[in-house]
């Protein structure tokens, strides 16, 4: 069965959002300002990696780890020269 999970967080002024769509083979996409700026694909529970870039002048690169389990999904967004990710919180669709 799938299901979609979005998360969000406001970074150095940009909005950066995530869906997961949980299943056989789970979908990760990120968006960065509302423009779709990655996607990954994973296997059953195994966390994705995908890595964009917020529009700064020069462009910051930044991770979002995304988690579609076990249990509930969840997303970290790492930026540079950082160690602990912050915590991407759930929104309704």
């Amino acid at each position: 069965m799938r299901a979609r999970h979005h998360f969000h967080i406001d970074y150095r002024g940009h909005s950066v959002s995530a869906t997961i769509q949980t299943g056989h083979r789970p979908v990760v996409e990120v968006l960065v300002d509302g423009k779709e700026t990655g996607h990954a694909t994973t296997h059953a529970d195994r966390p994705a990696t995908v890595q964009v870039e917020l529009p700064t002048d020069p462009p910051t690169p930044v991770t979002v780890r995304a988690t579609p389990g076990p249990g509930m999904p969840r997303c970290l967004l790492i930026g540079p020269e950082e160690q602990e990710g912050h915590v991407m919180a759930p929104r309704a669709y």
